[in-house]
């Protein structure tokens, strides 16, 4: 898999992608009501319509659904022909729009720059972020395939579905590398990797690119992504129209500047967590625990500074090996968003919630997640001012 070298001055765009949604969404609700039933997901199973009344059209399969040649949008009667055995359950857009939050709301915890585009699909913008994630590189991933496995392992962990990440410069490759092969994992499109991954695709796997558009240029003998790509503009714009023609010739050699779109939403508080790689003990703790605090103290600051946020009350919290979940936090007397205030309050609280006479530490444990969290909000308006800034 081709990595870039340098990230530092580059735009870089996640596209994720959860990998049936529908079906996973309702195979992870029903296995937390009930740990022995079958996962849906690993038998021939599908979401629509009612398989008592016969009624309705497939939204989502499994995989072994899929391998009886069932597809999204045919109706359930003709699925059933297929796969007698077939496992069907009611949409439930309740318990999607739930699960669609809680997916959100992580990758919200990594970069304020969110763009949700579907219940089940987002773009991340991570550029100029290297610096708070170049601490995730271990074993043989380099950045940001790293952070990318971080976030989809962390949606794993959490909340028990798989996802698949894109990565590249721009909206429009992120999304295309987010549909190679699935699920459960991370590809990368760049520029220099067009030419292999993406040119060689049937013209109507290039993203916005419409049945009747793909239809017409297939029938020219344009049927590849790279055929299109070395046909000349104008001749596409002859076949298709200016706005059409424009857009295949440049999406088709990976040109696209749309930029993602985060809307900001009005937060009650701001958090960020870190599972440890390996377990925070009274042995690495000096060496360790300097880069936890500020890698999180920036994250929280970075995303209270773009929402104008400011924060009273500052909090820890830490997750031992048992399991086991211990929070603190302390009042401000001047609220803040500012990244060196919240690492120092927080590291305060993490000495003395660890270290202290009667700390976790001193108790034999050790800690497997560190988390800071910023509540009390208020904005520049309303934030009380200290005697030195009067003057």
């Amino acid at each position: 898999m081709y990595q870039r070298k340098n990230y530092a001055n580059s735009p870089l765009i996640f596209h994720i992608d959860v990998n049936s949604a529908f079906l996973s969404w309702t195979a992870v609700d029903l296995l937390n009501k009930n740990p022995k039933r079958i996962d849906l997901r690993t038998i021939p199973s599908a979401i629509g319509g009612d398989i008592n009344s016969r009624h309705g059209i497939i939204s989502a399969r499994s995989i072994p659904a899929k391998k009886y040649g069932i597809q999204s949008g045919e109706s359930v009667v003709n699925a059933l022909k297929k796969c007698p055995s077939l496992v069907v359950v009611p949409t439930n857009f309740e318990l999607y729009k739930h699960y669609s939050k809680l997916f959100i709301d992580i990758l919200r915890s990594y970069t304020p720059y969110v763009q949700q585009v579907s219940i089940d699909e987002a773009y991340c913008d991570f550029t100029d972020l290297y610096d708070m994630y170049k601490d995730l590189v271990k074993d043989n991933l380099t950045y940001p395939l790293s952070l990318a496995h971080e976030i989809k392992d962390t949606i794993y962990s959490k909340l028990g579905f798989t996802v698949n990440v894109g990565i590249s410069t721009n909206k429009l490759l992120a999304k295309m590398a987010s549909d190679f092969t699935k699920p459960n994992r991370v590809h990368t499109l760049f520029e220099e990797e067009i030419s292999q991954k993406m040119w060689p695709l049937p013209i109507n796997e290039l993203h916005g690119c419409g049945k009747s558009t793909s239809l017409k240029l297939t029938s020219l003998g344009i049927k590849t992504i790279g055929d299109a790509a070395h046909t000349d503009l104008e001749v596409l714009c002859s076949i298709l129209g200016e706005k059409h023609g424009n857009y295949i010739y440049y999406s088709s050699n990976g040109i696209n500047t749309s930029a993602v779109s985060s809307s900001k939403r009005i937060a009650k508080s701001y958090s960020s967590e870190r599972t440890m790689p390996s377990n925070l003990t009274i042995d690495n703790y000096d060496s360790d625990i300097q880069n936890i605090i500020q890698h999180l103290s920036q994250n929280i600051s970075r995303r209270m500074i773009k929402d104008n946020a400011y924060a009273s009350t500052i909090g820890i919290t830490l997750k031992t090996n048992h399991f086991k979940t211990h929070s603190t936090q302390t009042s401000l007397l001047i609220s803040t968003n500012d990244s060196n205030v919240i690492y120092s309050t927080a590291i305060d609280l993490v000495n003395k919630e660890l270290l202290g006479e009667s700390g976790l530490f001193m108790k034999g444990d050790t800690i497997r997640l560190v988390g800071i969290f910023a509540t009390n909000l208020d904005n520049d308006d309303y934030r009380q001012l200290s005697l030195f800034d009067l003057f």
